[in-house]
């Protein structure tokens, strides 16, 4: 189907924030020993992920790798299969970061015996300071406590983000999010009397029942509080999830929803660095290592966690319902060190999904694609492998230099087109194969 055709049919069809999506994985023929998966590859400038699998409540639009409410004695366990692996990780590859975040889940679900031990485990893979590098740490209202934002100051903590949605009650019921405002408001003063560097706060629009005034009500009062960063999240609607299991219908004001937001955050001196991200302009004198989602790895620890070299991506396997979600997590907590140290399920991408992947995540950062650092990769002019790109051009969703294209302000409204359209056939087979459990 064309960019066109797919743009003719709406401004939503995906969030193309990997590729391939997990969806896509299925069981490797073999194991595959870390050894060999990272032996040929760079690991100077890695991301470091851990997923902790736990929350007080799944929300209703959630289709998250979590599990509400779970036994303390699970936690533990898990910790203590998430140290062990973290060892082995240190061991095996010796790795070094140049980014680190944890999320889930809620991380801020763990009690304060539980956080201390996973700043531990943190520790026994850094070489450098997590302070030295952006370190991002996962929160909700209902599980914060001074304390617990104490910790996380002290372990190098520097962006803590946080879910909203929203700050009107019939919309938070609406998405299944029992929350009360005065929590939210003391969570964010909580948060910065810590003073941390970046605070982000989440934001959904296209619930059923909002109007644009209650949007604009929400879009006020929490910018008024003066995060650093926001992230507007569009409502997808996913299969298993509380709000896929009602089926309800209602008019899809998305886009209007959207467009309103931007206009109003450009206003108060927000630059929107993606179709969600919209960020506090402001001097910083900050320095970080750099790092190309596009080119560089990715080790992600703990069930869910996503890890991936140039070649191969790999997980443990995905779930949405309680059940399935708690037998993975229990299947992982039982893993002995051999099946650890290696990957079972995710994918092998090909050359033209590699060459997919690099295109696509270009496109979608702010720097765009760059059709010299694709030739110096590849070996060939994008323009060849990928005579379709042109139709970005002809739509003109797009700015072009001699050297590469950036999204103008339409590209960007339409990036969750734009992501999807260069899916591959395979690909897209692949989730639509897939059946959620």
């Amino acid at each position: 189907m064309s960019l066109q055709e797919m743009l003719a049919q709406g401004m939503y069809h995906s969030y193309a924030y990997s590729y391939p999506h997990k969806l896509a994985y299925r069981p490797f023929e073999a194991p595959v020993s870390l050894q060999n998966l990272w032996q040929d590859e760079r690991r100077d400038s890695l991301f470091l992920y851990y997923h902790l699998p736990f929350c007080e409540m799944r929300c209703g639009f959630c289709n998250l790798f979590t599990v509400s409410q779970p036994e303390q004695d699970m936690v533990d366990q898990y910790l203590n299969q998430l140290e062990l692996q973290t060892r082995q990780v240190h061991e095996i590859l010796n790795p070094s970061f140049s980014r680190i975040a944890v999320g889930g889940g809620t991380p801020s679900f763990l009690n304060q015996q539980q956080l201390e031990k996973f700043s531990e485990i943190l520790n026994l893979l850094l070489t450098d300071s997590p302070k030295e590098l952006p370190f991002s740490f996962e929160v909700s209202p209902a599980t914060l406590t001074k304390a617990k934002l104490s910790m996380l100051k002290q372990m190098g903590v520097s962006r803590i983000s946080m879910g909203v949605q929203s700050l009107t009650d019939s919309e938070l019921r609406n998405l299944g999010r029992p929350q009360k405002l005065q929590d939210v408001v003391e969570a964010i003063k909580m948060i910065q009397d810590e003073n941390f560097y970046t605070l982000n706060l989440d934001l959904i629009y296209g619930i059923k029942g909002q109007s644009l005034a209650s949007w604009q009500h929400t879009l006020r009062e929490i910018s008024a509080l003066q995060p650093e960063e926001l992230y507007l999240y569009p409502l997808y609607v996913r299969p298993l999830t509380g709000l896929g299991k009602r089926n309800e219908q209602h008019d899809d004001d998305r886009f209007k929803l959207y467009k309103f937001a931007q206009e109003f955050l450009i206003n108060l001196g927000y630059r929107q660095i993606s179709k969600r991200l919209f960020r506090k302009a402001r001097n910083s004198s900050n320095v970080f290592p750099e790092y190309s989602c596009q080119e560089d790895g990715m080790i992600g620890l703990g069930a869910g966690a996503r890890s991936y070299t140039k070649d191969i991506h790999y997980s443990s396997e995905y779930a949405v319902g309680k059940s399935n979600v708690k037998s993975i997590i229990s299947n992982y907590i039982q893993q002995n060190s051999e099946t650890l140290n290696s990957a079972q399920y995710g994918i092998e991408l090909s050359e033209d999904e590699h060459k997919r992947r690099f295109i696509i995540k270009s496109l979608l950062h702010i720097d765009g694609l760059s059709f010299k650092r694709y030739q110096e990769i590849y070996g060939i002019e994008v323009k060849i492998d990928f005579p379709q790109i042109t139709e970005l051009d002809d739509l003109n969703l797009v700015n072009r230099t001699r050297d590469k294209i950036t999204r103008n302000q339409e590209g960007l409204d339409a990036s969750d087109v734009i992501g999807p359209w260069l899916y591959s056939a395979d690909i897209k087979t692949k989730i639509g194969e897939t059946v959620l459990t």
